[in-house]
C-alpha cells in the first residue's frame, strides 16, 4: 500500500502533475546528447521581380505559363509527373481562376526540397498576386541549381550521370 505522501522518483528529475504529464517538458542539457537544430532556410537565388535578368523565361511565361509551370512541376516531382499533363491541368484550372492554388502547392514543395525561405510573403499570396513573377522566379531558381529546363527530368539525370547506366546493387547470391 502506498501512502498519499510518498511519490515515486521521477526519471531525470522531472516533476509530474497528477495526470502523469511532465510539468517541465524540456530535458536537461547533456553534452553527449545535444539538441538537433532544424536546418536554416536559404534565400532564393533571384528576387521575385528579377524577371529582366532572364528575358527568355519572362517571355515564355507571359506567352505560355502552362509550359513554364509544366517544366517546373516535372523537376520538382523528380520525374514522377508529366510536364505535359501538369501543363494541361494548369491551363484547365486557369479557365476557372484556380491555377494559382495549383502552382502555389508546387512552390511550397520546391521550398521544402531546397530549404528556401518563404518570401516575400506566403506562397498562396505570391501566386495569387504575382503569378507570372512567381513562375519566373521558380524557373530561374531551378536553372541556377543546374537544371536544363528544356530537357526535362530524365534528360537532366542522364546528363548528370553522363549517360552511364549503373547496374543495380544485388544483395548476395542465391543460396539453398
Amino acid at each position: 500500500m502506498v501512502s498519499a505522501n510518498s511519490r515515486p522518483s521521477q526519471p531525470h528529475g522531472y516533476a509530474t502533475a497528477a495526470t502523469g504529464i511532465p510539468m517541465n517538458s524540456t530535458p536537461p542539457f547533456h553534452p553527449e546528447n545535444p539538441v538537433p537544430r532544424p536546418p536554416s532556410k536559404v534565400a532564393w537565388s533571384t528576387g521575385l521581380c528579377g524577371c529582366c535578368s532572364d528575358c527568355d523565361t519572362c517571355c515564355l511565361t507571359c506567352c505560355c505559363p502552362c509550359v513554364t509551370f509544366g517544366r517546373i512541376s516535372e523537376i520538382v516531382d523528380r520525374g514522377s509527373s508529366s510536364c505535359c499533363l501538369n501543363g494541361i491541368r494548369y491551363t484547365l484550372l486557369s479557365f476557372v481562376a484556380l491555377s494559382c492554388f495549383y502552382s502555389c502547392c508546387y512552390r511550397s514543395k520546391m521550398r521544402q526540397q531546397y530549404l528556401l525561405q518563404e518570401s516575400p510573403c506566403c506562397d498562396c499570396c505570391v501566386h495569387f498576386f504575382c503569378q507570372s513573377c512567381a513562375l519566373c522566379q521558380e524557373y530561374r531558381e531551378l536553372k541556377n541549381r543546374g537544371f536544363d529546363m528544356t530537357i526535362r527530368w530524365h534528360g537532366n539525370m542522364q546528363r548528370q550521370n553522363r549517360g552511364i547506366a549503373i547496374p543495380p546493387v544485388v544483395q548476395g547470391g542465391m543460396t539453398r
